[in-house]
């Protein structure tokens, strides 16, 4: 009697068949419950600091008095400048950095990105360190218009203010870089690739004057000249990228601790710490990382492994200017003692508040459920590409001396097919890869063309609306294969499954929405 392997006869039963749909199904509801409970204490974690060299809090800050007098005197010169142009702007913020002591120098830029051209002036003045051999550097960032376009008036005279104000300190091991932009996104842009000598662009100019090597950056977004309630910090990186976490943790605990300034995360202006609020900031946060676009003139530096956030003062309270100079200051001191860059903290994490957080270890297997269900599928619609799905009772009659007591008379055959790749191939292929089209049309359209920016429920909107285009494109591209080939061509009677099956796995490989339709 011939041995049958175990294979074939896995393969003949049709029972495993039915399987993979329901552990499907199940890996996916495994996955949500765990992100859904990561919210929870038992879940998430306390954060804390691991760079011991930062001791956040741990000097006593002198900004204030006097300075808050030459704060109000550089917002009134702020002011004065509205309606001056770029080169106009630069002239005189430039004469009062030299006044303060600092070399200074300008950049140029005009380039074209994603249909948009970008030109201006990018100013910027150097504090060499005086107890430092000018190796590594920190910057302050003030752009003079912020992400939304507003004027940054508050934010450049509180940079103008400390430029002036940390002169007078010897105390500094690093440079300070104090960075004036025309924006919040093509001037920080030109001005980070260039220090690193990445500009491609010959309308990019070199930097005449360079500090050390870049160790931490701070973006000041301060347009109105109200007092304000609490500080909103703004991490998020360009592609999902995020800056070490004990920075983010530094600011928190020098702000909470030293200052007594509320902190904010993910625009939850009023979060009660309650399981609700827990979670919507942990979905904005994941929302903002899938996106993957700037969220603020820090953005630009996070791919240059250079830790950075924007600080955005919010509400209406009594926190004044002299409190967010404070808090930067100590921001700085703290930079000023590390040794060697951020590393020790994690770079992939989830914050919930800005004491709470879930490290990589803790939410990576929720997408690992949840990414396994298109592997589970693509195995079974591949088995399923090269049986044959009709019954055939005479070929298992007389098969039956061979396979024995296990095949009944009314079980599909086990029959070997060649399955016909190529066309298949070619089909999914080319469906899948026609979204060169509009990736192409969102990079080169312009302004006057694109919608304006949208806000994050616009995001969440068209996130939410993803599976149903996604599902009709894909249902359009099956029907259409399936109509074509169908009918009368033998090459595609058989091998039909094999067409969602690479769907499925172009979908797990380049990211795409998972299909909710039936991928029979």
């Amino acid at each position: 009697m011939a041995l049958i392997s175990p294979g074939a006869l896995l393969r003949g039963d049709g029972r495993l068949l039915k399987l993979p749909p329901y552990l499907s199904f199940f890996c996916i509801l495994v996955g949500v419950t765990w992100l859904l409970l990561l919210p929870l204490n038992d879940y998430s974690r306390n954060t804390y600091i691991s760079e011991n060299a930062l001791l956040p809090g741990q000097v006593h800050t002198y900004f204030s008095g006097s300075d808050q007098n030459i704060f109000r005197g550089f917002k009134q010169e702020v002011d004065a400048l509205t309606e001056s142009s770029n080169i106009e702007i630069n002239d005189k913020l430039e004469g009062f950095f030299r006044a303060a002591g600092l070399k200074t120098a300008r950049q140029r830029f005009e380039y074209t990105s994603a249909g948009n051209r970008h030109h201006g002036e990018n100013l910027y003045a150097i504090l060499h360190a005086p107890r430092g051999d000018a190796t590594e550097a920190i910057v302050l960032v003030g752009a003079w218009r912020n992400m939304e376009g507003e004027l940054n008036r508050s934010g450049v005279a509180l940079v103008l203010t400390l430029a002036r104000y940390f002169k007078r300190w010897s105390l500094w091991s690093k440079d300070i870089i104090f960075l004036v932009t025309p924006d919040s996104r093509a001037g920080p842009q030109a001005w980070v690739d260039a220090y690193h000598d990445a500009h491609l662009s010959p309308g990019i100019d070199s930097l005449p004057l360079k500090g050390g090597a870049l160790q931490g950056a701070l973006a000041v977004d301060y347009p109105f000249d109200h007092r304000f309630e609490s500080l909103h910090i703004v991490y998020d990186g360009v592609n999902g990228q995020l800056p070490n976490l004990d920075l983010f943790n530094t600011i928190t605990n020098i702000a909470t601790g030293q200052m007594g300034i509320g902190i904010s995360l993910q625009q939850m202006w009023s979060h009660t710490d309650d399981y609700q609020d827990r979670l919507q900031t942990m979905l904005r946060g994941m929302l903002r990382q899938g996106l993957g676009h700037a969220s603020g003139a820090h953005s630009c530096f996070i791919p240059y492994h250079i830790d950075a956030v924007t600080l955005q003062p919010f509400g209406d309270g009594w926190q004044d200017e002299m409190a967010m100079g404070r808090v930067i200051e100590s921001t700085f001191r703290s930079l000023n003692n590390l040794l060697e860059h951020l590393h020790q903290s994690f770079f992939f994490y989830l914050l919930m508040q800005h004491r709470r957080f879930v490290s990589i270890g803790t939410y990576l297997p929720s997408a690992m459920l949840v990414a396994v269900n298109f592997t589970i599928m693509a195995i079974s619609l591949w088995v399923q590409s090269g049986r044959n799905n009709k019954k055939s009772p005479e070929k298992v009659d007389a098969a039956k001396p061979k396979l024995g007591k296990g095949v009944g008379p009314h079980q599909e055959s086990n029959v070997k097919k060649e399955r016909h790749l190529f066309l298949p191939m070619v089909v999914v292929g080319t469906a899948q890869f026609l979204g060169v089209i509009p990736l192409y049309l969102f990079n080169h359209s312009t302004e006057a063309v694109s919608p304006p920016r949208p806000t994050l429920q616009t995001y969440a909107y068209k996130l939410a609306d993803a599976p149903v285009c996604f599902r009709g494109l894909l249902g359009l591209q099956r029907g259409l294969a399936r109509g074509i080939f169908r009918g009368n061509h033998k090459l595609f009677q058989a091998d039909t499954p094999a067409i969602p099956a690479y769907e499925v796995i172009l979908s797990a490989t380049f990211g795409d929405v998972p299909i909710s339709s039936s991928y029979a």
